[in-house]
Parts: structure tokens; C-alpha cells; sequence
């Protein structure tokens, strides 16, 4: 597979609410925090949740004490499941096919996700014997999108991160490393490591992070303002109210809109080509 091929999927796994029968406003449980007002058991629709699957207070969901909705992210699985895996039938008019849809939701979200940052490795230039692992393990994942409902039910998900988690961190290493031998020598080489570190609330306003490791790193509400990002590897980081407003994360690795979408930013902030600026960041 061509890199633009790959960059074409990961520009792809977008959200369309419009075509979901609000799956993630019924699928999943909230609890009561500083991100939602209500507590909502899983399978439940939400209070706010309207006949034609629009959201009541979705111009204010933020003031509305509904943060978290707008942090939220399924990379385009709500409206797969709604219109693919089962075909256009909406559970309010199909009620029998409820309890089943809200289940695969999440493992089709999580599916979504390991395409996502599938692409995203063979979109860079990395050794031919990895791009070539990389693509079987993405027809895989294509192709287990496809399953019926009780496929997807009986699925091992596990079994496929843990395959896809040693290759995504082969292409994180090649990546940085090259861009490692660019940089200056002052920068002693475990600084470059920093996976599943606790740097919550951290000052970090414009530091040279480039190719560093975040991996699982807890970067909550850390001051990242006008930092140079390019190259880190973001997979599972918390970046929680972390504020990158200036900071430089056009070709940061494996970041997600999720994860952006629960930062504080500007106009001012670079992004890859496949994340959009959070409509709140301009608020």
C-alpha cells in the first residue's frame, strides 16, 4: 500500500452523526463528573437524545455541563454500525436489535481505532518488511468490520492489539530514531523515553520534545505552549486540559482527535493533516 492510500483511510475514519442512530448517546454508561451532569446507565439514551437522533443541547453541550460529549470520538463507527453492520435498521424502530447494537458499538470503536493508527504507520516511510506486516494486519481489521453482529460479539480484540501494538512500536522507533540523529547531542538519550511518565501539570512552555516517547504518559493538564512536538509518539497518552496552544504537532505519531478534543488550544496550535482543530478551542 502507497502512503496517500493509507493517508486517504485515516482521513476517512471520521464521525458522521448524521447517518448514526445515536449509538454513543445510548451505548455507553456516564457518570456523573466534571465532564457530564447526569449519571446514564449503558443502553439507556440520553436525556438530550431526540426522535431523529439529534442532540437537544448540542449547540452548548460545554455550558450544558456535557464536556465530555464534545471530547468524545468514535472515528466514524457509530454510523458503520448503523448502516452497515445492520443495514439501516435503527433500534427505536427495530427495539428487538437494541441490546445488540449498543454492544458492538464499542468493539466496533475499537476496531476503527486499530485502523486508525494501522494507516497512519504505513503512511510514513518506514523498512518494506514492516509495511508489509503493517498491511496484512489492516486487511484484517478491514475485513473483521465487515462480521455480522454476533461475529463481533465473539471477537478476541486483545489477540489483534497485541500484534498490532509490536508493530506500531517498531514504527515509532524508526521514526523517532531517525529524527533523533538529526538533533542536537546535548540531549542525553532516555530523555527521549518519557513512556507512561507522570508529568501531570508539568511546565513545559517551549521545550524541544521532538521524537520523544509518550507512549501512556499522563501529561494532564501539563503547560505544553509553543513546544516543539513533532515526531512524539502520543499512543495512550492522557493529555487531559494539557495546553498546547502554539506548540508545533504537525507530525506528531498516533495522535488522536479524542485526545485533542480534550486539550486546550488555539489557532495558533499545527496539527496532522488527519485531526481538526475543536470547535471550542476557539471559544
Amino acid at each position: 500500500m502507497n502512503n496517500e492510500t493509507a493517508k486517504e483511510i485515516r482521513k476517512s475514519l471520521t464521525a458522521d452523526c448524521t447517518k448514526c442512530f445515536g449509538l454513543c448517546c445510548t451505548a455507553l454508561t456516564i457518570v456523573a463528573s466534571s465532564d457530564f451532569s447526569i449519571n446514564k446507565p449503558a443502553g439507556s439514551p440520553c436525556a438530550n437524545l431526540q426522535s431523529n437522533y439529534g442532540c437537544r443541547i448540542h449547540s452548548n453541550l460545554r455550558e450544558s455541563g456535557f464536556k465530555g460529549c464534545t471530547v468524545f470520538d468514535c472515528l466514524g463507527a457509530g454510523q458503520f454500525v448503523s448502516q452497515v453492520t445492520f443495514k439501516g435498521q435503527s433500534w427505536r424502530r427495530n427495539p428487538e436489535t437494541a441490546d445488540k447494537m449498543f454492544r458492538v458499538f464499542p468493539i466496533m470503536e475499537q476496531i476503527h481505532e486499530m485502523i486508525a493508527y494501522t494507516a497512519e504507520a504505513l503512511s510514513y516511510d518506514i523498512p518494506r518488511v514492516l509495511s508489509e506486516q503493517l498491511s496484512v494486519q489492516l486487511i484484517e481489521l478491514q475485513n473483521l468490520t465487515m462480521l455480522d453482529a454476533d461475529q463481533l460479539l465473539s471477537l478476541d480484540l486483545v489477540m489483534y492489539r497485541f500484534k498490532l501494538n509490536k508493530l506500531l512500536t517498531e514504527t515509532s522507533e524508526y521514526i523517532r530514531q531517525i529524527l533523533i540523529a538529526t538533533l542536537p547531542t546535548s540531549k542525553n538519550a532516555k530523555n527521549y523515553n518519557q513512556e507512561r511518565t507522570d508529568w501531570i501539570g508539568k511546565k513545559l512552555n517551549g521545550k524541544d520534545l521532538r521524537a520523544t516517547n509518550f507512549r501512556g504518559a499522563y501529561l494532564i493538564a501539563v503547560d505544553l505552549r509553543n513546544a516543539d512536538l513533532r515526531g512524539v509518539d502520543f499512543i495512550g497518552t492522557d493529555l487531559r486540559d494539557a495546553d498546547v496552544r502554539g506548540a508545533n504537532l504537525s507530525t506528531s505519531m498516533f495522535l488522536t482527535q479524542m485526545q485533542l478534543n480534550s486539550a486546550k488550544g488555539d489557532e495558533k496550535t499545527s496539527l496532522p493533516t488527519h485531526i481538526q482543530k475543536p470547535s471550542h478551542w476557539m471559544n
